[in-house]
């Protein structure tokens, strides 16, 4: 007899030990359903909100104006706000360190004048955050209140999250270039828009996930980051 109980309590616990096992299972499965799940309304929500960007056609006055290099038309657009008188001074952030401002003048067919006065070129920053770095220590240096941020429309939500990170008191308006209509869910039909606003959501989420790691990972990176742009890798 307590043998037979003893073979029943075992049987019972081996029951119980097989439904642990699918339940976990399922827990396992549906983990990484859900983080796509989210991972993809997310982009979704980013790319129509990227898709509605739009410049304003009389954008408020500002004490500077900040334009960050790389994307077709960027540069075109901040020198032309500058010459409508929208700012004082104008920052041109993410030079190619081999770029001349007479270069950059040519390319966009600017005013000599209006360079040599009014126009500063930063060739320290490497990627956004350094973007945000140095165009903080323009700010600051200027005693600068607001600015006018111009850059693409799809790189506009990643690069005013840096700027406000160090500018925390700045007012900053967003001057976004469209250069492919993208509203209405164009960006469906596009494979390249797609690929584009997928990298840069992706790059956003790894912006937004920087402001959850402790501080001593941050100076970590940045520095592995630096020693790494010294030696051209």
């Amino acid at each position: 007899m307590m043998q037979e109980q003893r073979n029943g309590r075992k049987t019972g616990a081996d029951k119980r030990g097989s439904k642990r096992l699918p339940r976990a299972l399922r827990i396992t499965l549906w983990v990484p359903l859900i983080a796509l799940v989210l991972f993809a309304s997310g982009f979704w929500f980013f790319a129509d909100h990227v898709g509605h960007l739009a410049a304003s056609g009389n954008p408020q006055q500002a004490d500077g104006i900040i334009v960050l290099t790389g994307g077709q038309s960027r540069i075109d657009a901040a020198v032309a706000l500058l010459k409508a008188g929208k700012g004082k001074r104008l920052l041109i952030s993410g030079v190619n360190p081999i770029a001349r401002a007479d270069d950059l003048r040519a390319a966009t067919g600017g005013d000599a004048k209006l360079f040599d006065c009014c126009v500063d070129i930063d060739h320290a920053a490497l990627d956004t955050i350094g973007n945000a770095e140095e165009s903080a220590k323009w700010v600051k240096a200027n005693a600068y209140d607001s600015i006018i941020l111009v850059t693409n429309n799809y790189h506009m939500p990643r690069s005013l999250l840096e700027m406000k990170r160090l500018l925390p008191e700045a007012r900053l308006q967003p001057y976004p270039v469209v250069n492919t209509p993208l509203d209405n869910g164009a960006w469906l039909a596009k494979p390249d828009a797609l690929r584009v606003l997928l990298t840069e959501y992706t790059k956003f989420l790894g912006a937004l996930l920087r402001d959850f790691l402790p501080i001593e990972i941050l100076r970590v990176k940045n520095t592995r980051s630096a020693e790494a742009a010294s030696h051209g890798g």
